[in-house]
């Protein structure tokens, strides 16, 4: 009888998921939810700042994978799920709670508009990765489309303006922050950004004044501050059109 070669038994590697990553994940997936069910509640204000730590969630789980080497395309994901929820559902049905269930079917088509358009932005920039310049965004990104929303319920409700008959414009705020998630107008990514290189002293003290002038008024600063962003990228873009149209001229 011929012996049998010594065959090693095939060896199963254990899958699973990178655990640190995916809990920052998860902890701004869980304030999305959260912003839901405070709006749902009448407490717009809890909601609106729920988005905001949602915000800081995401901006934490992808540096944190990027720093530990646990990055993982089930990661990317789930982080590009709980972008949807926190990003997209969660503020469209903040504002359809808050003011534009007023207006029938023009406030939850509003609504469905803005999550919609989140979607797609969120699908196209997963598509794009690796292929677009770094420096820059196509289209505004969510969680920025997000706190412009959130932004303005908490400094509406945070200054008691709700008297005001906001449907309307609550409503076109709503339609073109979506619409500019879905255009093709560049917004700076600020992901060129050196942060571990040294930068001068005077860099340091317009950090130290940044976070003291948000804590003087966190709902007025952090809305401004991001409708400013908002409305940065058509400005820069009618300027580089302008700028390109002077130089073909001068070609002439």
């Amino acid at each position: 009888m011929q012996n049998e070669p010594n065959v090693p038994p095939p060896q199963y590697h254990r899958r699973g998921i990178y655990l640190l990553p995916n809990l920052f994940t998860t902890a701004a997936l869980f304030s999305g939810f959260y912003a839901i069910v405070a709006a749902i509640n009448d407490r717009f204000e809890a909601a609106a700042i729920a988005i905001f730590i949602a915000m800081i969630f995401d901006g934490i789980d992808g540096r944190v994978a990027r720093m530990t080497h646990t990055q993982s395309a089930f990661g990317a994901e789930y982080d590009s799920l709980s972008d949807l929820v926190s990003f997209g559902l969660a503020p469209a049905l903040v504002m359809y709670e808050w003011t534009l269930s007023g207006l029938g079917k023009a406030g939850w088509l509003a609504a469905f508009i803005y999550t919609a358009t989140a979607a797609l932005r969120l699908a196209r920039f997963n598509t794009q990765v690796g292929k677009m310049d770094k420096a820059y965004f196509q289209g505004l990104p969510s969680p920025a489309a997000a706190a412009v929303l959130a932004g303005f319920v908490w400094f509406i409700t945070d200054y008691r303006f709700e008297h005001m008959n906001l449907a309307i414009p609550s409503l076109i705020l709503t339609v073109f922050i979506g619409l500019l998630m879905v255009s093709n107008i560049r917004y700076r990514s600020f992901k060129d950004l050196d942060l571990r290189g040294k930068v001068p002293f005077f860099a340091i003290l317009l950090v130290v004044l940044g976070f003291v002038l948000i804590s003087i008024d966190p709902p007025q600063v952090l809305f401004w501050l991001f409708l400013l962003y908002a409305f940065s990228g058509p400005v820069l873009t009618l300027l580089e059109l302008r700028r390109r149209r002077a130089a073909r001229q001068e070609n002439r």
